[in-house]
C-alpha cells in the first residue's frame, strides 16, 4: 500500500520542522485617534457560563455534578464547616467589651511644665507637641508631678488632683467639648 502524500497545513515539510520565521515589518504605524487600538492580547472576551456546549463551559457550568454546592442559589454561611461545631463557637469566650467606652489620651501635669507662663494650652497645641499620639481621642489630663508654672488649661477630661494642683499653680482648667 502506498503512502499518501499529504497536502494538509503542513505542506511539503519533514515532521520536526518548523515553519520559517516571519520578516518583521520594517516600518513603523504612526497612531492617530483613527488607528488606537489595545495591545494584542490585552483584552479577553468574557465566558458566557451555562450557555451551550460551544461556549467550553455549558451543562453543570462548572459547578462539578450534583450535590449542595452545584445547586442555584447556594451560599454558605459564614464560618460554616459542614454541620461540624464551627470554631468561632468552639473557642472559649471571656470579658466584655463596652461599645460606649471612651479612651482618653493622658498628659500629666508634669509634662506640661515645658509651655511659658500664661499660655493657653489646648488639645490642639499638645497634638502639635506631640504630647497626644492619636488625634482622634479626647486629652486627659492626670496629676503625676508638679506644675511650676501658671497655665490656661484647655482639655476633655481632669483628674480631681490635677484641677487642684492647677488652681494651686495659679492657672485655670476649662472643659471642653
Amino acid at each position: 500500500m502506498a503512502k499518501k502524500k499529504s497536502s494538509g497545513p503542513r505542506g511539503t515539510r519533514k515532521r520536526g520542522q518548523h515553519k520559517p520565521a516571519k520578516p518583521a515589518s520594517k516600518a513603523r504605524r504612526s497612531f492617530t485617534l483613527a488607528n488606537l487600538q489595545p495591545p494584542a492580547g490585552s483584552r479577553k472576551k468574557k465566558v458566557r457560563v451555562g450557555r451551550g456546549m460551544g461556549s467550553k463551559l455549558g451543562r453543570t457550568a462548572g459547578a462539578g455534578n450534583k450535590g449542595q454546592k452545584s445547586q442555584r442559589g447556594y451560599s454558605r454561611r459564614r464560618g460554616f464547616e459542614g454541620g461540624q461545631m464551627p470554631l468561632h463557637r468552639r473557642m472559649p469566650k471571656r470579658g466584655f467589651h463596652n461599645p460606649f467606652g471612651v479612651t482618653y489620651e493622658v498628659v500629666n501635669l508634669a509634662e506640661l511644665n515645658v509651655f511659658p507662663a500664661g499660655e493657653t494650652v489646648t488639645p490642639e497645641l499638645l497634638r502639635a507637641h506631640g504630647f497626644v499620639r492619636r488625634a482622634t481621642d479626647p486629652i486627659k489630663v492626670l496629676g503625676d508631678g508638679e506644675l511650676t508654672t501658671k497655665l490656661a488649661i484647655h482639655a476633655q477630661a481632669f483628674s480631681a488632683s490635677a484641677k487642684e494642683k492647677i488652681t494651686k499653680a495659679g492657672g485655670t482648667f476649662e472643659v471642653v467639648a
